[in-house]
């Protein structure tokens, strides 16, 4: 039997063809690698714009313990009824009365009372730590619509913030009161009707009130209705500058509430509160009076000033 004749450059010319071939395949699979992370790139890029936008946190996580907040010479002043009581009783009232909460991260508070001889006063710190479930909605966003509501609840309205379509309609008006011709037709009719006067009281009506010297003209009118009508309308309460508004530089935004009860056999009661807002945690400082018998009502100025100065001390509290 004839053998095959071996010839030894042939296997190593097979392996060289099997290398190319392997080459090819090895660049053509990399060629479709290459291609992948683009298609990678571009998927991941559709996802992150479809995913939406996480709020960010409130800047508390946690609150500060409330009855240990207030020192004992503010609440020396705060609490006039303290200078005599014995040192057993002056210790526990100086001490307080923690809130009852479930979550002290959430919301604590602290009350203080002491009885005087011409009356009695307490004081309450509330604190409310707001978060919002809601990822898109900030925690801030979410204190701020708890804080509106405590404001509206105090009738104190909660400024809007102008827009483009509101000011436009504030300066129409100017503009057509400014034109002679348009600024005659809405006198006419507040005029009343009377079926004796002639045509022309209403233009000696509307001369009297341009000129402001239309007195002897006002008394010559048959009615003489539009001269004194305007004279009977009641004035609007002068401000005080004590009465419930808002506050700057406390926290975030801040208002102040008073309330004065009626008076009664027992005395009469001021309650004075002061909210203010700082990031996400709501600080309420409530402090009352009342007096006893026929005593004079809490004076207003005293009590709004003390309430006022211990917010501030609890805003700066915050910030540490």
């Amino acid at each position: 039997m004839q053998r095959k004749r071996y010839s030894p450059g042939r296997a190593p010319g097979t392996l060289l063809v099997l290398g190319a071939g392997i080459a090819v395949t090895l660049g053509a699979l990399t060629g479709c690698s290459a291609a992948d992370p683009t298609e990678d790139v571009t998927l991941d890029a559709k996802a992150g714009a479809a995913a939406a936008a996480v709020a960010p946190p409130g800047r508390y996580r946690t609150l500060f313990e409330p009855c240990g907040a207030v020192t004992h010479a503010i609440l020396r002043e705060l609490l006039p009824g303290t200078a005599t009581m014995t040192d057993a009783d002056r210790a526990k009232a100086l001490r307080g009365t923690p809130a009852v909460t479930y979550d002290t991260d959430r919301r604590v508070g602290c009350a203080w009372n002491a009885d005087a001889e011409n009356g009695a006063h307490r004081l309450v710190l509330d604190v409310e730590r707001v978060v919002s479930y809601d990822p898109t909605v900030s925690d801030a966003t979410r204190a701020q619509e708890v804080y509106a509501r405590k404001q509206l609840a105090a009738g104190i309205v909660v400024p809007e913030t102008p827009t483009a379509t509101t000011t436009s309609t504030a300066v129409a008006p100017s503009s057509t009161a400014s034109s002679p011709s348009s600024s005659a037709p809405p006198a006419t009719p507040t005029e009343p009707a009377t079926p004796t006067a002639p045509t022309t009281p209403p233009t000696d009506a509307a001369t009297a009130t341009g000129t402001g010297t239309g007195t002897g003209t006002g008394t010559a009118s048959p009615t003489g209705a539009p001269a004194t009508a305007p004279t009977n309308t009641p004035s609007a309460p002068a401000a005080t500058g004590l009465e419930p508004r808002t506050l700057g530089g406390l926290g975030d935004i801040a208002f102040v509430d008073d309330t004065l009860g009626k008076p009664g056999g027992n005395g009469q009661q001021r309650v004075v509160s002061v909210v203010f807002r700082t990031s996400n945690v709501i600080v309420t400082v409530e402090y009352r009076q009342r007096t006893t018998g026929a005593a004079a009502a809490p004076d207003s100025k005293e009590l709004q000033d003390r309430a006022q100065n211990l917010a501030r001390l609890l805003a700066e509290r915050l910030e540490e």
